[in-house]
């Protein structure tokens, strides 16, 4: 008998945030950087943050909703409690971002790019993260309403202890992702599981939807 093959793990730098200087400024605007600074609570709310950059920054309790992030890109960075009913954030970049606790409804980031990346917690509507190109990213212990990886290119994605209503990888390339110990109600896009790696309780709930797929018929 074949042994079995383990994914790789993602691959997570970890985000060391030192001497940051504090910033209270109220205006924000497109295009603008951060770097090695701090923000406490700040009210992004309907701000245009379009191709803004925050580099090897800390944001605490930010709110986006209806905020401007196309092309926002995000380095070093650590965002914790981040509210946001509608995220507009298509095209960002994320590299070697820690998001803890995030609460965000219609999270809109199509298009982007994610390297080494890691969420723990929270709670997110519907996260849209199609034809996004994806290396090494973690989600632990969140629930998510639907997780849409339509059209992505995955390399080292885990899903640890999460709760996932749907999950969509319908015309996705998939490598070393691995969804062991998550909960998904609905799988879209059974066609495009090759690079995925789940334990023996999933796969007798998949059964059925493996069988359709394969027009195998079980009487």
């Amino acid at each position: 008998m074949a042994s079995k093959s383990a994914p790789r793990a993602p691959r997570l730098t970890p985000l060391r945030l030192h001497d940051l200087a504090e910033n209270e400024d109220a205006f924000f605007g497109p295009g603008d950087t951060y770097d090695g600074q701090s923000f406490e609570r700040p009210a992004f709310d309907g701000t245009d943050l379009t191709s803004t950059d925050f580099l090897d920054c800390a944001l605490q309790g930010p709110t986006f909703n209806d905020a401007q992030l196309r092309g926002t890109r995000f380095r070093g960075t650590s965002i914790t409690d981040s509210f946001a009913p509608v995220l507009k954030a298509t095209r960002t970049s994320w590299r070697d971002v820690e998001i803890t606790t995030p609460r965000w409804g219609s999270a809109e980031l199509y298009d982007s790019t994610w390297q080494s990346v890691r969420i723990d917690g929270g709670k997110l509507d519907f996260l849209n993260l199609r034809a996004a190109k994806i290396t090494d990213l973690q989600i632990s212990d969140c629930i998510i309403g639907e997780l849409d990886l339509g059209g992505a290119t995955v390399t080292r994605l885990a899903l640890k202890n999460c709760r996932i209503g749907t999950l969509d990888i319908q015309q996705a390339t998939l490598k070393d992702v691995d969804l062991r110990g998550t909960d998904f109600r609905t799988l879209n896009g059974v066609g495009s599981m090759a690079g995925v790696v789940i334990d023996d309780y999933q796969l007798t709930l998949l059964a059925p939807i493996l069988a359709a797929h394969l027009g195998i018929t079980v009487a």
